[in-house]
C-alpha cells in the first residue's frame, strides 16, 4: 500500500484520511476517487455547513420568486384580470327602496374616497344599524384582482340590506383608478395610502387580501384573512357575520 496522499487545507499539509467515530479512518473522496458505501462514504457523513447555507438561500429566492408571482406590481396594471361581473352603468346604476344610507353608497358607486381614517370612521357611525362588509385591496395584489367579481355580484344583489365598501390600501392613486375602470365595483373605496383605515378598522390583518364583517351593531366580528376561492365561500361568510 503507497503512501496517503495529502492535501493542502490553509496552507497546511493534511492527509485526506477523516477521522470518524473511536478513531476509524476514512479517506475523503475526490472528484477522481468513486463512493463505496463503507468504505470511502462513512455512514455518518454530513455535508459540509457551507452546504446547508447555500441550499437555505435556493430556498429563500424561490419563494421570494412565488410571491412576486403570486402579485403583479404597479407597472403590470391590468395584467391577469378576471372577467367583470358587472359593467360600470351597472356599477352605478341607483338603488330603488333601499334606505338612504345604503342608497348614498350605490351614489359613489366605483369612487375612491380620501379622508383616510376619520373619513372611514364617520362613514361606519353613519351605517350604524346596517351590517358593513369591508374588503381590503390594492391593485396590485392579484389574489385581489381574482376575487373582485365576487364582490361585485355580491354587492350588487345584497346591495339594498348591507353596506359593502372598499379600502385600497398601500396604493397608488393612478393605479387604483386604472383597476378600478377594468373591474368596476357598485360601492366606493376609501384611499388608504399608509394603511391606517386597515390597521384601525380591519384589526391589522396580515396580508391582502382581507375582509371584515360588522354586525348592525357596528360592531368588528370577524376577518378573513386572504382570497375567497369562490363567490360561494363570500356569500357564506355574509349570511353568518353581517347580521
Amino acid at each position: 500500500m503507497g503512501s496517503t496522499p495529502l492535501i493542502h487545507v490553509g496552507g497546511e499539509e493534511r492527509s485526506n484520511l477523516v477521522e470518524v467515530d473511536a478513531g476509524r479512518e476514512f479517506p475523503w473522496p475526490n472528484r477522481h476517487s468513486p463512493v463505496v458505501p463503507g468504505r470511502n462514504r462513512p455512514e455518518k457523513y454530513h455535508p459540509r455547513p457551507q452546504m446547508h447555507v447555500r441550499l437555505a438561500i435556493s430556498a429563500l429566492c424561490i419563494a421570494l420568486a412565488l410571491a412576486l408571482g403570486a402579485c403583479g406590481g404597479e407597472d403590470d396594471e391590468g395584467a391577469g384580470n378576471p372577467e367583470s361581473e358587472v359593467s360600470l352603468e351597472e356599477a352605478e346604476a341607483p338603488l330603488r327602496g333601499a334606505p338612504p344610507e345604503l342608497r348614498a353608497i350605490r351614489d359613489e358607486a366605483n369612487q375612491l374616497l380620501g379622508g383616510e381614517v376619520e373619513a372611514f370612521g364617520e362613514r361606519l357611525a353613519e351605517l350604524r344599524g346596517i351590517p358593513v362588509v369591508v374588503n381590503d385591496w390594492a391593485s396590485w395584489c392579484g389574489p385581489c384582482r381574482l376575487e373582485f367579481p365576487f364582490f361585485q355580484s355580491q354587492a350588487i344583489e345584497r346591495g339594498d340590506e348591507i353596506a359593502f365598501l372598499g379600502v385600497d390600501s398601500g396604493d397608488s392613486e393612478d393605479a387604483a383608478e386604472t383597476f378600478l375602470r377594468e373591474l368596476p365595483l357598485p360601492f366606493p373605496s376609501y384611499f388608504d395610502p399608509d394603511e391606517e383605515v386597515r390597521r384601525e378598522f380591519l384589526d391589522n390583518p396580515v396580508g391582502k387580501p382581507a375582509t371584515a364583517f360588522y354586525d348592525s351593531a357596528g360592531e368588528l366580528v370577524y376577518v378573513h384573512q386572504g382570497q375567497y376561492a369562490d363567490e360561494e365561500q363570500l356569500a357564506a361568510d355574509i349570511d353568518q357575520y353581517a347580521e
